[in-house]
């Protein structure tokens, strides 16, 4: 009797357990994810454009910033609609990656060997932030 009754209770976890994660995998509809994607796309040219009042530098910085911005939304989205560990990890380049291209940008300011110490550092940081995320990938 008591047997009977474990397996009652396993098999109503298990139930439970299929529904819950039947749940998750939906995630995003497909309307939904259309719709948070054109939203991502309007929040970067409207970005894009605030930077058209800057001049120099400081408008290739924020320019850098929009489209790092719009690749990690975009990645994001990606990942939330579609949750695979190839999707995370595309999540971590992507950051990697927009962290980079602002950080070369910034290094613009500078001259001569303190540019190229920025540069340097600013490849070894996506270098390594690239190594973390193939790593948490296995």
């Amino acid at each position: 009797m008591k047997e009977l009754h474990i397996n009652l209770t396993i098999s109503a976890l298990t139930v439970g357990l299929v529904f819950c994660i039947t749940a998750l995998a939906e995630g995003l509809t497909k309307d939904s994810y259309k719709a948070d994607k054109e939203s991502i796309v309007a929040e970067y040219k409207a970005d894009k454009s605030a930077c058209s009042a800057m001049s120099g530098n400081q408008k290739d910085i924020c320019v850098a910033q929009a489209k790092g911005k719009e690749k990690v939304a975009l990645a994001e989205l990606e990942a939330n609609y579609q949750p695979t560990a190839r999707n995370q990890h595309q999540v971590r380049i992507a950051k990697a990656e927009a962290d980079y291209a602002v950080a070369r940008e910034r290094c613009d300011d500078k001259a001569g060997n303190a540019k190229d110490v920025c540069i340097k550092e600013a490849k070894a940081a996506e270098a390594a932030a690239k190594a973390d995320a193939t790593a948490a990938m296995k």
